[in-house]
């Protein structure tokens, strides 16, 4: 995607996407030309209004890497970091709830010397820290295109603005910019449209399992002190979700009384009918969750999709001019449920490979020692110890499927990697999981009581999220006929209820 009109600015890096692992990468490149007295400059674009605007707040932080990338950041000004005190885990029923915190887990599923975090100041602080090295900061420009030569990926377009929903140029369009690179980053997070053209374009996942996804849903709350518990950390199985359905709740008590409660879903999930958005208000009323958030205020909700295939679904990282990095390339840790600090240290590796190959005269080649990297590094270590907790889940449901996870992560844990199992596969995608309508009931959804439970609008309202109303849409149906023809008769049309900001919508004549 290339227009004569752009202007063109060049860079020896350029990163797509200003979480952990672009942050990471863009302050590990300019470590490493300051510790070699190197110039490299690196770009990096950014599409909320400022970095860390679309990352919800409330996360568990596994150090190791920061511990790497910034080993004195403990004396620093890091905000909102608070050390895990206590964790606990709890089996849900409809009514009541039963610990589990004395089953013997691996020790890589203890969250002690992991901490409570806001990910969005963590992502500012990187951000301020990647600026004051010299790295170029790009916010509110979404990258929308990708420029090829050869074949090669050579930079992105970015900072296009003024196109209506038909996509006809307004009297304020701006074609915007290519920013050129001898090798682009790509760092979007899950399902991010750039890469999925990657993917496809350079066969990228030819040689792996699908991906597997799943969808997590957040608030962030204030609560009284009374209510505060510093350092806690609870996660849960079961309710609300049935046995069949995979996922669990999690709540982190951090910062200035904050309360971070999420639920994640599996997107394998087979009833049609099923809502995740309403399955997290089932959950905060649930007596042994709503008490931890008695008397308190929501501050802010929002939701992302998770990549949960693990070691067997990672596709091949580096093509012709670039990489993958973080959630792009599938790196989270779904029975850890953390990702961060895998995040943080593709960035970092990538960093290394890059820096090795423009300081040797290299450029828009692919980096397949980057690949080679993360082969033999920590990130595939842990995922593989893990690689069976899905597969698992998957065909034998919670019951069943999580303690022969844990008998399988002890295995591994203990042999460096040996299964009995050997690596289980998934077989087929999410979509592919299914059921059709008629094969399942209607699910039925109590009213929200506008204290503990809340509806999507006014969910949506507290996200944060903003723009134009006749702004080009960034979801397009392939087939505008489909949902109508196919998914509505046969599946109820799962769409307008698996989104959790209810976008999708059935209107009846």
């Amino acid at each position: 995607m290339s227009d004569t009109a752009r202007e063109k600015m060049e860079y020896d890096v350029v990163i797509v996407g200003g979480g952990p692992s672009g942050l990471s990468a863009a302050i590990r490149l300019k470590q490493l030309a300051q510790a070699r007295g190197n110039e490299i400059s690196v770009a990096l674009v950014e599409k909320g209004s400022e970095i860390g605007a679309h990352i919800l707040s409330g996360a568990l932080l596994d150090p190791s890497a920061l511990n790497e990338l910034i080993p004195d950041w403990r004396e620093r000004d890091l905000p909102i970091a608070t050390p895990v005190t206590k964790e606990k885990y709890l089996v849900l029923g409809p009514a009541g709830a039963a610990g589990i915190s004395w089953l013997p887990m691996p020790p890589f599923m203890h969250n002690t010397g992991n901490y409570a975090i806001s990910l969005g100041e963590l992502c500012r602080w990187l951000g301020r820290e990647a600026e004051s090295l010299g790295v170029e900061i790009y916010p509110g420009m979404a990258a929308s295109g990708i420029v090829y030569e050869n074949d090669a990926v050579v930079g992105v377009v970015a900072g296009v603005f003024g196109i209506d929903r038909q996509g006809h140029h307004k009297p304020d369009y701006q074609p915007g910019v290519e920013l050129r690179g001898k090798y682009v980053f790509f760092a979007e997070g899950a399902r991010g449209s750039l890469t999925q053209n990657l993917l496809v374009k350079f066969g990228l996942t030819e040689h792996c399992e699908p991906q597997k996804f799943g969808l997590g849903i957040k608030e962030l709350w204030q609560v009284p002190t009374e209510n505060f518990q510093p350092g806690l950390v609870l996660h849960t199985f079961g309710y609300p979700l049935d046995n069949s359905t995979g996922g669990g709740g999690f709540l982190y008590h951090f910062g200035d009384r904050f309360v971070a409660i999420g639920l994640v879903v599996h997107l394998n999930y087979k009833n049609p009918y099923l809502s995740p958005f309403d399955e997290f208000q089932k959950l905060k009323q649930h007596p042994a969750i709503g008490a931890h958030l008695k008397g308190g205020k929501r501050v802010s909700y929002g939701a992302r999709a998770i990549t949960e295939g693990g070691y067997q679904s990672v596709p091949h990282l580096a093509f012709p001019g670039g990489v993958l990095l973080g959630c792009a390339a599938g790196f989270v840790n779904v029975p850890r449920i953390k990702g961060i600090h895998n995040a943080m240290r593709s960035g970092m590796i990538a960093a290394q490979c890059a820096f090795d190959a423009i300081v040797a005269g290299r450029a828009n080649d692919r980096l397949s020692e980057y690949q080679h990297a993360y082969e033999r590094s920590a990130i595939a270590r842990e995922l593989r110890l893990v690689r069976n907790v899905k597969p698992l889940w998957s065909r034998f449901g919670t019951a069943l499927g999580v303690v022969l996870a844990g008998l399988d992560m002890w295995v591994n844990y203990l042999t460096g990697g040996i299964s009995i199992f050997g690596t289980l596969k998934h077989g087929k995608n999410d979509a592919q999981s299914t059921g059709v309508a008629r094969d399942h009931k209607p699910k039925t959804y109590a009213k929200p009581d506008d204290v503990l439970s809340f509806n999507k609008l006014s969910s949506v309202f507290v996200s944060n999220t903003n723009h134009e109303e006749d702004q080009p849409a960034h979801l397009k149906l392939k087939d505008a006929e489909l949902p109508i023809r196919v998914n509505l008769p046969v599946y109820g049309e799962p769409a307008r209820l698996y989104c959790p900001a209810g976008v999708y919508e059935v209107v009846q004549e």
